[in-house]
């Protein structure tokens, strides 16, 4: 190994482990995710406890870590294998981060900016593989289940060389959803826009009905 290529895998490991949605929680003065919601310090969860411009910047951070170093990696002409080595330590710097006490995310939005680099035509996939499933079943977690499996084949079709390393992304992030996995064969996966429709039950069961005073004749 090169050490440009074990630069850059320690390099992305080390961006990865940027925890994107305990930062951005805190200075929005919001709960921690690691210890409310689902837990997972991640967009889904974020979504959850502080709504929808704290979970975006937290997509797109988590995006960036995972498709900046694998973008400058394909920039030094890295070959695929390292590529793929820089891109799962992205993941596992977001699963394990350093910086954090190694209590980390589940890897999906990381994931999918690491592969992002690979092509538009792979990205487009992906992103409408994902977004069709969530709309279809409104399991968040269903659409990164089924991404990741459908993944290296589309991977195949369109760069074979990159399928092994895309592979192993797709295993790592499966590993990282067993528990989601299991609830969704129970039925006790939440949906994604479960919380919505619980806080606006709430703020309407919280207005009390205004009665009308009404003139009575003398």
């Amino acid at each position: 190994m090169s050490a440009i290529a074990l630069g850059m895998i320690i390099i992305a490991y080390l961006c990865g482990s940027i925890s994107s949605a305990v930062l951005v929680c805190r200075l929005a003065k919001l709960p921690d995710p690691r210890e409310n919601g689902s837990g997972n310090p991640g967009a889904t969860n974020v979504l959850r406890i502080g709504g929808k411009a704290a979970a975006a910047a937290v997509l797109i951070f988590d995006v960036l870590k995972g498709m900046l170093p694998v973008w400058v990696a394909y920039k030094l002409e890295l070959s695929p294998l390292y590529l793929g080595l820089t891109a799962i330590a992205a993941c596992l710097g977001h699963i394990y981060p350093i910086f954090f006490h190694f209590r980390g995310g589940k890897g999906v939005a990381t994931a999918f900016g690491a592969i992002a680099p690979i092509g538009w035509d792979l990205t487009g996939l992906m992103t409408g593989t994902w977004l069709l499933t969530v709309l279809l079943s409104g399991y968040s977690s269903l659409g990164a289940i089924i991404s990741a499996l459908i993944a290296p084949f589309y991977t195949w079709w369109f760069k074979p060389q990159f399928t092994f390393p895309v592979a192993l992304l797709s295993c790592l992030v499966l590993i990282r959803h067993h528990d989601n996995i299991q609830r969704l064969w129970r039925g006790q996966e939440g949906k994604i826009w479960d919380r919505f429709r619980k806080k606006k039950a709430e703020e309407a069961s919280s207005v009390e009905p205004v009665e009308e005073n009404k003139d009575k004749p003398d």
